[in-house]
This record gives C-alpha cells, structure tokens and sequence, in this order.
C-alpha cells in the first residue's frame, strides 16, 4: 500500500486499522488507548501517530488523540478488505476454522498485491462478508454498515439467526463453535435471568447459558 509515493510500513497500516476499529466502536483514538489496543508504550504510540500526521492520515488534537483523515480512512479500509478478503479465502478454500483465520490473515495482509487480491475476490465469488460477519469492503472500499442487533435484544420465545461473531479471541471462538453460536446457526432465546443474570439460548446443539456481555457482542438478523 502506498501514500503519496511512499510504502507505508506493516506497523503504520496496523494503526490505521486500530484508529478505524475504534472509531467504529465510538470510541476516541487517543494515545492510552492506542497503546492499549497494539500493545506497546505509550511513548512508542505518540510516536506513529506523530509520524501519521505528517503523512497527512490523520489530524491529531489536544486532549482527543487522533482523527482519521480521508486519506487515512481509505487506507484503513484497503488493509481491512485485504484481512477479511484473506479470512474468506482461508476459511473456504483452506478449511481453516473461525479460531484460526484471524491470526493468519493479520500476518498475510501488508503482503498482499492488489493483483492478488483482485484474483482473490473474483475465485470466492465477491464476497460480503468474512467468516465472522464483518462486512467486506468492496473494490471501491464501500462497506455496508452492520446491524446492531445482537443476541442481548431478544425476548425468551424470540428466534434468530446469528450473522456475527467477534473475531479478535481464539479460546472464545473456540467455545462459540462448541456451542453452535457462530454466523449462519439458529438459536432460540429460552431465558433471560433477573437481575443482570445469563441468557440460555438454545441452538443446534442444546442449551447453553451466556454472559449478557457476550450476547451483546454476538450478532443476529
């Protein structure tokens, strides 16, 4: 990926993509919280987001950390189609499980060509979505905004079909694929406890109780 002739480093896309990512969680980009999300110091992050500005991918401001600017946007979103493009192309033609494409296509996604990646979405068909249910962006980098609603909105008696999973913990994924609540799967709300309890929902395989918290984040249409 290039930005006005110069190659940008692994390191300066993955910050693009952390800016993008918690931009869309709405949460601001400030350097605590950059650190936190790529693990490194605090220093370490000031620094990247200093060296972003003067690429022109981002305006920092007192207090606010930094904002992506459209230039800035676009190469988020290119690195973000190269990692889910590569999630579906692990996924379907490799047979690799939701656990373990995540890891793999965040090392194989600074390498990708366009050539490649154009080769890629052509053979899976246009994909719109990873193996997650993240929406994939499109050639121009359009990308569709996901529905809100997750497995914590129903009602007991209401069914659902789940279209997202999160896709950043491989232990999660793991028991989410244990207890068949992963994109394409039924499930059946059976019970909500008082009280701030766990939800049971039924699926393909029984029924299970979750943490409200991890129905928040699983997502249904």
């Amino acid at each position: 990926m290039e930005n006005d002739g110069k190659e940008l480093t692994s390191a300066a896309e993955d910050y693009l993509k952390a800016i993008y990512a918690l931009d869309s969680e709405g949460k601001r980009a400030t350097t605590s919280a950059l650190a936190e999300r790529m693990r490194v110091s605090a220093p370490s992050a000031t620094a990247m987001m200093k060296r972003l500005a003067e690429l022109g991918l981002v305006e920092r401001s007192a207090y606010r950390g930094v904002e992506l600017t459209e230039r800035g946007r676009l190469c988020a979103l290119e690195v973000l189609r190269h990692h889910r493009l590569l999630e579906r192309y692990l996924a379907d033609s490799l047979g690799m499980s939701l656990d373990e494409v995540h890891a793999e296509a965040d090392r194989l996604e600074h390498a990708l060509s366009e050539e490649l990646e154009a080769r890629i979405d052509a053979a899976l068909g246009y994909p719109t979505h990873d193996p997650h249910g993240d929406p994939i962006p499109d050639k121009a980098l359009r990308m569709e905004t996901p529905s809100s609603r997750s497995v914590a909105d129903l009602d007991p008696g209401d069914t659902a079909v789940v279209t997202r999973v999160p896709d950043g913990d491989p232990a999660l994924l793991r028991y989410l694929a244990e207890i068949a609540l992963v994109p394409g799967e039924e499930l059946e709300l059976k019970q909500s406890a008082p009280f701030g309890g766990p939800l049971t929902v039924k699926t393909g395989n029984g029924e299970h109780a979750i943490a409200r918290e991890l129905a928040a984040s699983v997502g249904i249409a």
